[in-house]
């Protein structure tokens, strides 16, 4: 049995305020602008905001009033839809192996079925909440393989839906998380401590409350702004071994607010289970050799449960000497 240390207080990590992060407009007419945006944010970066994405209010304030709707609950009640092993409900400890964090989380499969399913120990109105999650992961996950396609696109690949294609097929391991951070009342602690996601691709909507912070790679840590008419993207473990290491995987955190409460709602675009990833051949060349070993989504997923949150799992894949040549 691990026992969960105490959740930590934000210490004197170098914060930066004053970089502008990028934030790109999905609905500009010129494609190949906008593939380029988006390419030059992930090799930055790993993370950018879309804004003007077409998902409708009505489809996010359905989502979010659910949402909230759980959250409100007693805590025995919520306790009825968990533990989360991995779906279902969750307060503090994160994953399996320890990690804590000041955050209560609902995890859900994107299928239709298994959201039908769980919604009868979620809400008063099962039928309500599936009808409000299936079709927000709908309008989502239209926005992510658009977004992927342009990415593709940038990068010049042949095949423009080589990324899109694996999360819309019918057998994608895509999930939906919902994060509560309740005010802290003190000094502002770690919510969800630092990590890299390890899926394809994030996308993220917050309310109107900050927290979320990237880091930097001489680890310096930059706060993203609260927009809750935008969604925040982040570059997935996956997609970095895809593109050869080109694109990033950003390491992230979330931090409590210390009189209000954050609530979140990320979507994690997978692969189906089976499916192998490598390096595309268009991002493999002879001053650029394969940087990581072929793997499949779920030995990936083994390996990411099997460490602690703030591993880097990709690491464990990352060819070493000979295996470069």
């Amino acid at each position: 049995m691990v026992v969960a240390s105490p959740a930590s207080i934000i210490g004197s990590e170098k914060i930066i305020e004053d970089i502008e992060l990028p934030v790109i407009d999905v609905s500009i007419g010129d494609r190949s602008e906008l593939s380029n945006l988006i390419v030059g944010a992930c090799e930055k970066y790993g993370f950018f905001k879309v804004i003007n994405h077409r998902v409708s209010n009505e489809i996010i304030s359905k989502m979010e009033q659910e949402s909230l709707s759980f959250f409100a609950k007693p805590f025995p009640e919520k306790e009825l839809a968990g533990p989360a092993n991995p779906f279902g409900y969750g307060c503090k400890n994160i994953g399996f192996n320890g990690d804590i964090g000041e955050v209560e989380y609902l995890v859900l499969n994107s299928h239709p079925l298994s959201i039908s399913q769980r919604s009868k120990s979620i809400s008063n109105d099962p039928n309500k909440f599936s009808s409000a999650v299936s079709g927000y992961i709908e309008a989502v996950r239209e926005v992510a393989c658009e977004i992927l396609d342009l990415m593709a696109e940038g990068l010049g690949v042949p095949d423009t839906s080589v990324f899109s294609r694996l999360i819309s097929d019918v057998d994608s391991d895509s999930i939906i998380r919902l994060n509560h951070y309740p005010p802290s009342y003190s000094t502002n602690r770690v919510g969800f401590g630092e990590h890299s996601d390890p899926q394809i691709l994030t996308l993220l909507r917050s309310n109107d409350v900050g927290g979320l912070q990237i880091s930097l790679n001489d680890g310096a840590w930059v706060p993203v702004s609260p927009d809750p008419t935008g969604f925040c993207v982040n570059v997935g473990d996956v997609l970095q071994a895809m593109t050869n290491g080109r694109f990033v995987s950003v390491r992230h955190r979330a931090v409590t607010n210390s009189y209000n409460s954050r609530m979140s709602m990320a979507y994690f675009a997978a692969p189906p289970l089976d499916t192998e990833i490598a390096a595309l051949p268009h991002m493999v060349s002879a001053a650029r050799p394969t940087l990581y070993r072929p793997f499949t989504w779920a030995d990936y997923k083994k390996a990411a449960y099997s460490l602690r949150l703030g591993d880097a799992r990709l690491d464990l894949f990352r060819k070493q000497g000979d295996e470069l040549a």
